[in-house]
């Protein structure tokens, strides 16, 4: 464990985490939401700091990012932990793992192993990377004195202070768009939007950082044309018509299977509002066509 930043100790002596926007105060011995900000005594910790549970050398296109190096291979990583409560994750044995544990690895090992294997890139993935700010600092700072950029695949959902350290060590991100309604926002995953809009807005005006955005459409909860189409203006007005767009298919699994799988034509409709709406840079995903 390492000790947490962006938390403040309040008058009522709970630890109240600055972290995103969730706030969590929290009485000694326990944790914030994300399972992985921990207190003890007065202070609060980074538990899941280099403890990794998910490794693997990727298509830089799996992240997704269609547009930032095509064609290399990226060194992606996670741990556990996540600061979002969606029911519908694909990797909630990660994201709301029951205990803490993982392979314990050196932000230079990470970064060996990714010039090892002739990656370009270090990815930030699996479970939210923001939850484990420390870690991905450290390791990214290791990454590019090696030559390698940095790749933070997230939900957004973070606060002002932290996202401006995160952002200054990312070389490309895809954020996670889940929906354009706070009433998704708000029933699955726990959270609210406005903070990752102001993440988009942030990334693509205050940084250098390479963005991408991705939509997991869910049958009956974010794909109505409407709100489609109210996404994608937003997008075209607010981040540029040239912003890559990535609708994904969602499919259930043993944990979550309130709505079928997206039918094709949903994603195909998605993306022809998109382009109507000036959008450049449509992609589909999860799907079995080149798109």
């Amino acid at each position: 464990m390492k000790t947490a930043r962006y938390w403040h100790l309040r008058d009522d002596r709970l630890i109240e985490c600055d972290l995103c926007p969730r706030h969590c105060r929290i009485a000694d011995g326990k944790h914030g939401a994300c399972l992985v900000r921990q207190r003890q005594g007065d202070e609060l910790f980074a538990a899941a700091y280099g403890l990794i549970c998910g490794l693997a050398v990727d298509p830089i296109e799996k992240k997704p990012l269609y547009h930032f190096l095509p064609g290399s291979s990226v060194l992606s990583f996670g741990t556990v932990g996540c600061n979002l409560l969606c029911g519908f994750c694909q990797n909630f044995h990660m994201s709301r793992a029951a205990e803490i544990e993982g392979t314990c690895v050196t932000p230079e090992a990470i970064a060996d192993a990714a010039v090892e294997y002739e990656c370009q890139s270090v990815a930030f993935t699996y479970n939210e990377p923001s939850v484990f700010l420390e870690f991905a600092v450290d390791t990214a700072k290791v990454c590019h004195e090696r030559g390698l950029k940095t790749v933070a695949v997230t939900n957004g959902w973070i606060e002002p202070d932290p996202r401006k350290e995160f952002y200054a060590h990312m070389d490309a991100a895809n954020v996670d768009l889940k929906a354009f309604t706070d009433r998704f926002y708000q029933q699955l995953c726990g959270a609210t939007l406005q903070p990752v809009l102001d993440t988009l807005i942030y990334i693509r005006n205050e940084t250098s950082v390479h963005l991408e955005v991705t939509t997991l459409l869910i049958p009956g909860w974010n794909d109505s044309p409407a709100e489609i189409d109210a996404m994608t203006k937003w997008a075209v007005a607010n981040l540029g018509p040239d912003v890559p767009w990535h609708f994904s298919a969602y499919r259930p699994t043993i944990k979550w299977n309130e709505a079928p799988p997206t039918p094709l034509q949903t994603l195909l409709d998605a993306k022809s509002i998109a382009e109507l709406n000036g959008l450049n840079r449509v992609h589909l995903g999860n799907v079995g066509i080149a798109a």
